[in-house]
């Protein structure tokens, strides 16, 4: 949950999620419809079927355990390096360091070498002596992904009150590295489409394109094209939404149709039983205006 998401935002749903499956038995007799709709708002929903593929297979191959080998576990949907040596650390306690970007950062500036001059695995396996002199692995780990996030941060590093600052070549250096990531936003102007009905119900279908919510339940959508627009549609809003790094320019234009399209079905405005991504929830927020 907490990946590309931060914690305040994941804090209720996993909350929400461990009190319905106390145990990965309970977690892996459910089903996608089920877990998607209780993962609703968080995005990146891959995760989310990732996450009941893996509890099946747990239970089905390895007895609801998790496997000790990195080789198994690395086997499992949406799981890399990252993720296997976070849970043999957390899980088994064994001597791992899992390598996210405040990991990289910390050690980067630890050193004050950028980051893509440094072989991290080299680097840990060089080090692995003086890095699990500790018996609490599994603190370990998760110690220097929370001191990267809090202390060693991207922006206005608390380098002052740092209590590794004596041996950190970043604090002590006049010429400090910039290693400091940021993301390529990446702006779009999108019109989207909604055929609407007297029911107030909206015509949605899960045969889009659109990359960042590909065989989601959406309305028509297409990259703003003024001039293609008939003239049958009428403009509602315009408003701006964003997902991860896209800010996206939105206009929302609307018709009144009884006519379903091939590969598209009717949804209720506001009674959303199904599973419908928060993305489409402020479309469907915007048209109840017209009622």
């Amino acid at each position: 949950m907490l990946q590309q998401t931060q914690v305040k935002t994941v804090i209720p749903y996993f909350h929400k999620f461990v009190k319905k499956f106390k145990t990965i038995d309970a977690l892996s007799k459910s089903n996608e419809k089920e877990i998607l709709k209780m993962w609703e708002g968080l995005g990146y929903y891959r995760r989310a079927r990732n996450l009941l593929e893996c509890a099946k297979i747990l239970v089905k191959k390895h007895k609801s355990r998790l496997p000790r080998s990195i080789v198994e576990i690395k086997k499992l949907p949406g799981v890399g390096d990252y993720t296997a040596n976070a849970l043999l650390g957390l899980v088994h306690n064994e001597p791992r360091i899992a390598i996210d970007g405040n990991v990289k950062r910390l050690f980067s500036r630890n050193l004050n070498i950028e980051e893509k001059n440094i072989d991290f695995d080299k680097l840990i396996e060089k080090n692995k002596i003086n890095l699990f002199k500790t018996k609490r692995n599994a603190d370990l780990v998760e110690a220097l992904m929370e001191f990267g996030a809090l202390k060693c941060k991207p922006k206005d590093p608390n380098c002052i009150t740092c209590c590794l600052n004596k041996t950190c070549k970043y604090f002590k250096s006049d010429k400090k590295i910039n290693n400091i990531r940021n993301k390529m936003i990446k702006n779009k102007n999108y019109d989207i489409f909604c055929r609407v009905n007297k029911k107030q119900q909206i015509a949605l279908t899960r045969n889009n394109q659109i990359s960042f919510l590909k065989n989601f339940n959406l309305p028509e959508m297409k990259e703003t094209n003024i001039k293609a627009i008939d003239k049958n549609w009428k403009f509602l809003i315009n408003y701006k939404n964003s997902i991860s790094n896209l800010k996206l320019n939105i206009n929302l234009y609307y018709k009144f149709s009884n006519k379903l399209p091939p590969r598209y079905n009717w949804y209720s405005l506001n009674e959303n039983k199904e599973f419908v991504p928060s993305f489409t929830k402020k479309i469907l927020k915007k048209l109840t205006t017209l009622f």
